[in-house]
């Protein structure tokens, strides 16, 4: 039987229905908000799965174009693969939710989520967030904590006048796009791109965040009480027999604490390689058939000493203080034919970034629910196989590559100069060389550097550290920038990336619950202080964009004409424009609005195209002296063309200081004179003489044919 619940929220009501869609999934729910519909299904799967050793979590969020009353394009006019968008918010939906599954969990579990209807103001990404866990919730998955979230805006920059849910439109005018889940008890994810921001305004939106989600997950808590849904599937949990977990730790802890306060990663690798390999080998016949536990409780017996040196000793695994950042490198220019380059190191981690410098026509086309659009900015992350030490297959860009991606470019997007101030599509990419921690963070600053390098007008730089928590009941220690290991056994993961005036780009990810308010403000304040270390740092290699761009880099130049010249401009069949772009080897580009991009070889070039485009669409003006052309002679003057398809009359009494007789005894057709424009009928009739330009003004005119 069909349940529904309904609340207020953020000014619009949200809706979350069960049992009356998809009724053979385990769980399923249809959220609403706005008239942005999203169905998400739960299935568990039947048996476990004995030959993996993490849990078999996979997420897929699908936007169908019929929600926004659209058809697909291309030849096959169905749904493909997913967008970016699509594996973006698939991610969304998992972070929050995997540490709320058991580890140990080998049932295989699947969340598919799909938008039915599409408004153009209310995103669905947090109502699949909401219905993934409202439907984990009724699936009878051993979920330990119910989750929601919510999207957090502002109405003004900096302002902390915060406001739920915002629609797109207020997104931009904010500046803040600050997505926050977590449980009752704490904020477990966050994701979130502002437009530089103080470390006390992004903690007050986080708690006003969590606040506010509070009452979605009692909506679901009351949900599932009313639909008293019972999955009857057996839930395989795969867990370390106890006497197996006191034998590994009795032969293992000792040489695992001289492994751990190994600094050096390959030696520490290989010492654990043979520590495995002795410890399977003396207990193959004790325990047959248990290879795959014995190795997970030599894992956690490694877990156990990293964390218990760091929470007694504050020691880290590479020697560290606690709220030390490890050796930084910077160099710029690396590459010689590059528009900008630079290469990154920080530890075991770094990245080669590069800049290159396009037209309008290399931005990015994107089709999207919420209508269509280009992107000028582009930052594509790319993490190859060898940067960690292994073997693996090249393919196209992971779900990881394209979030770590992603994340990078709303780091640095704050900063990025207007298309109206620096006309130039931009691309950015990272390519990942070797990776021991933070390698997202890595690729904002080398980023940054490299947009210097190139001369992009930035309007300050950007550095990026990952933050670490390690946590057992009350006793915590905030880790800066982590490396892998930390990554692996501690308890979360928070990316924080800004310039010295604030917060441009935040992600957060635990492997526990959740954290509280006292974690969340330890973390920015010491996140603070080693952006500003870094900053300190990249401004030794380059402090400033270089004062113009690569000498490699296309000379783009923009102006504006009036859109009624757009015509003439193209000529016909587009005769005048390719006769333009032949005399200055450029390209031009004119857009329904008037604006006309430039792209040339050198500045030169890109100058001598403007000249020619405006004058032949430039307005006349009065008292502007032009280089005309007599067109036709009549008793009482000439008509004289000053601008193309612009002719005005020069009356005869205005040729010459003395008295003309005849129009052909001082010009003749084809002859070229200096005009000036002396008025403008309100009928659009222009005068023109030529007997009051004076000696200094002929000597700079206007010339249509220049």
């Amino acid at each position: 039987m069909a349940k529904k619940v309904e609340m207020e929220l953020g000014g619009r009501k949200l809706s979350i229905e069960t049992g009356k869609m998809a009724k053979l999934a385990d769980g399923a729910t249809v959220v609403r908000y706005g008239d942005t519909v999203v169905i998400t299904t739960v299935v568990l799967g039947t048996s476990a799965k004995t030959d993996i050793d993490h849990l078999p979590l996979s997420v897929d969020y699908r936007e169908k174009t019929y929600a926004a009353g659209k058809i697909p394009g291309g030849f096959f006019k169905r749904e493909g693969r997913p967008t970016e968008k699509e594996i973006l918010t698939s991610r969304l939906i998992d972070r929050p939710i995997r540490p709320l599954l058991p580890s140990g969990m080998r049932n295989e579990i699947q969340i598919i989520s799909a938008v039915l209807s599409a408004d153009t103001e209310n995103n669905p990404d947090i109502l699949a967030v909401i219905g993934a866990s409202a439907a984990l919730g009724l699936s009878g998955a051993p979920y330990r904590k119910l989750m929601a979230a919510v999207r957090v805006g502002c109405l003004s920059s900096d302002s902390g006048n915060f406001i739920i849910n915002p629609t797109n439109s207020q997104i931009i005018e904010g500046g803040m796009d600050l997505v926050v889940a977590g449980t009752i008890d704490g904020i477990n994810m966050v994701e979130g791109a502002f437009g530089e921001i103080s470390e006390e305004t992004t903690l007050s939106a986080l708690l006003f965040g969590h606040e506010s989600l509070k009452g979605i997950i009692s909506l679901i808590e009351s949900l599932i009480e009313q639909a008293g849904h019972e999955n009857s599937k057996v839930v395989d949990i795969f867990d370390i027999d106890e006497e197996i977990k006191l034998k590994v730790k009795e032969l293992a802890s000792g040489k695992m604490a001289e492994i751990v306060a190994t600094f050096e990663q390959e030696q520490r690798a290989k010492k654990k390689r043979l520590l495995i390999d002795e410890v399977t080998d003396y207990l193959k016949d004790l325990y047959p058939g248990k290879k795959a536990e014995i190795v997970a409780a030599i894992d956690e017996v490694e877990k156990y000493s990293l964390r218990q040196q760091i929470l007694t000793d504050r020691k880290r695994i590479d020697g560290r203080s606690i709220d030390e950042i490890r050796p930084i490198s910077c160099e710029v220019g690396v590459l010689p034919r590059t528009h900008g380059s630079a290469l990154f190191t920080r530890g075991q981690t770094q990245s080669l970034v590069t800049t290159t410098l396009g037209s309008s026509r290399d931005e990015q086309r994107m089709d999207e629910l919420t209508g269509e659009y280009k992107k000028a900015f582009m930052l594509h992350y790319n993490f190859p196989p060898f940067s960690t030490g292994e073997v693996g297959s090249m393919r196209g860009p992971g779900r990881r590559e394209i979030g770590h991606g992603v994340l990078a470019e709303r780091a640095l997007r704050a900063v990025i100069p207007s298309w109206k101030n620096f006309p130039y599509t931009i691309r950015i990419v990272s390519d990942i060389l070797q990776s021991n921690g933070s390698s997202s963070m890595a690729t904002v600053c080398g980023g940054s550097l490299s947009l210097m390098d190139a001369g992009v007008s930035v309007k300050s730089a950007v550095a990026g550290i990952a933050m670490g928590l390690v946590k057992e009941g009350d006793n915590f220690q905030v880790l800066t920038d982590i490396n892998g290991a930390e990554d692996h056994f501690g308890d979360m993961d928070c990316k924080i990336a800004g310039t010295r005036s604030g917060i441009t780009a935040i992600q957060m990810d635990l492997k526990t619950d959740e954290v509280d308010s006292k974690i969340m403000k330890e973390v920015f304040l010491r996140a603070r202080s080693a952006r500003i270390s870094v900053l300190d740092k990249m401004d030794e290699t380059i402090s400033s964009p270089k004062p113009s761009v690569s000498r490699l880099a296309p000379a783009i130049m923009l102006t504006h004409i009036d859109r009624d010249r757009i015509g003439d401009l193209i000529g016909p069949g587009g005769k005048s424009i390719r006769e333009i772009m032949a005399q200055t080897d450029s390209e031009i580009d004119v857009d329904d609005s008037g604006e006309v991009s430039i792209l040339a070889p050198d500045s030169r070039r890109a100058q001598q195209a403007v000249e020619m485009v405006k004058a032949l669409t430039g307005s006349v003006e009065i008292g502007k002296v032009y280089l005309g052309k007599v067109k036709k002679i009549v008793d009482f003057g000439a008509f004289v063309e000053i601008l193309p398809k612009q002719e005005g009359l020069l009356h005869i009494s205005q040729l010459a200081d003395y008295h003309v007789k005849r129009v052909e005894d001082e010009i003749k057709v084809d002859d070229e004179v200096l005009v000036k424009v002396i008025r403008i009928a309100p009928d659009g009739k222009i005068s023109l003489s030529r007997k009051v330009v004076g000696k200094d003004e002929s000597k700079s005119y206007e010339n249509p044919r220049k």
